[in-house]
């Protein structure tokens, strides 16, 4: 527990500023983007199912809304599915943050399932991937209700939600000893691609970051050691495999089932470059599919804003490796 001494000491008060200015920011311009006329989902021909409790906690962390093609679901039939899990850090932000990512799955034609999952530092490792794999779970035994084609399931998040669904993954690959991911594992469901954009892959080890760009300003290295102290806490868990998936990727550890393939895209500018990096080299090296893209000069998260250039080629670099996959909603 932080003493007032401690809140008071510059360094924790500069800490504590920077992290306001970014829960803000966001907060601030998912708000405002809503405000657009272009952002009603009705307007792409989309429906939105909204706060559907996937745990009975009656806690809002434990509520997921549902994006879905409205003429599609009229149909009646299953349809292509997108597990959304969103990025803050492990300690901000949500699914109404992230209404942008869903609704650009959707107006293509899949199915969004985005979800809330407990925060840090209230809730530390391994809250969040433990909500993440209950999350599948719900969907697989909802999936008639909710029409969840689960042969054509894709997993997607960015930063913090990159590498939740970069661990839930290897939760659906691996046996591992946690009940809530041997449940995951349980369920016999693995997705057909996962999408982790510009994850934070290994939450552990905040000063690799510094090892690889020692100019990293003060305010992004305050944010990185931010994330992994809310998150992993004073005394890190004694098993990270869950909370650095990377690290569990780049061992010899074999999978219980296939790997399902990724496409992994970052900006050049982005401070995690180097986990997109050396998750492209690590399934190279199992002979798992991997396609990454680095975009020159872009920030973390940069495909978030829609409007530009480089974020739109994003989005269409990602669909056209989904529809190699043959996973085109419009040929399902």
């Amino acid at each position: 527990m932080t003493t007032w001494t401690e809140r008071l000491h510059p360094t924790h008060l500069r800490k504590r500023a920077g992290s306001l200015a970014v829960d803000g920011f966001f907060n601030g311009l998912a708000r405002a983007g809503k405000l657009h006329p272009l952002a009603h989902p009705s307007r792409h021909g989309v429906e939105v199912i909204e706060n559907v409790a996937y745990r009975p906690t009656g806690d809002h962390a434990h509520l997921l809304d549902i994006w879905r093609p409205s003429q599609r679901a009229a149909t009646g039939k299953p349809m292509p599915t997108v597990l959304y899990i969103h990025g803050g850090g492990f300690r901000i932000l949500s699914k109404n943050t992230h209404w942008v990512m869903a609704l650009g799955f959707a107006r293509r034609g899949w199915q969004v399932v985005s979800i809330n999952y407990r925060l840090a530092p209230q809730h530390r490792f391994p809250a969040a991937i433990e909500d993440s794999c209950e999350a599948l779970v719900w969907l697989v035994q909802h999936a008639a209700q909710y029409q969840v084609d689960l042969n054509h399931l894709v997993f997607a998040g960015e930063s913090a939600g990159g590498n939740l669904v970069a661990a839930l993954a290897v939760a659906t690959s691996f046996r591992r000893p946690e009940p809530f991911a041997q449940r995951a594992f349980d369920t016999g469901v693995t997705p057909r691609a996962v999408l982790p954009a510009c994850g934070m892959l290994q939450v552990s080890d905040v000063a690799r970051v510094r090892r690889r760009k020692p100019q990293l300003t003060k305010f992004i290295e305050d944010r990185m050691t931010e994330v992994s102290t809310a998150y992993l806490g004073p005394v890190p868990h004694a098993d990270l495999a869950l909370a650095d998936p990377l690290n569990l990727l780049e061992s010899a550890a074999q999978p219980d089932r296939p790997l399902p393939p990724f496409f992994a895209g970052v900006g050049t500018a982005d401070p995690l470059l180097d986990d997109t990096r050396r998750l492209k080299v690590a399934l190279d090296a199992r002979g798992v599919t991997c396609e990454a893209r680095y975009y020159p000069k872009e920030v973390h998260a940069f495909h978030a804003f829609v409007m530009r250039a480089q974020a739109q080629q994003y989005w269409a670099d990602q669909f056209a490796f989904l529809e190699r996959l043959g996973l085109s909603p419009t040929t399902h």
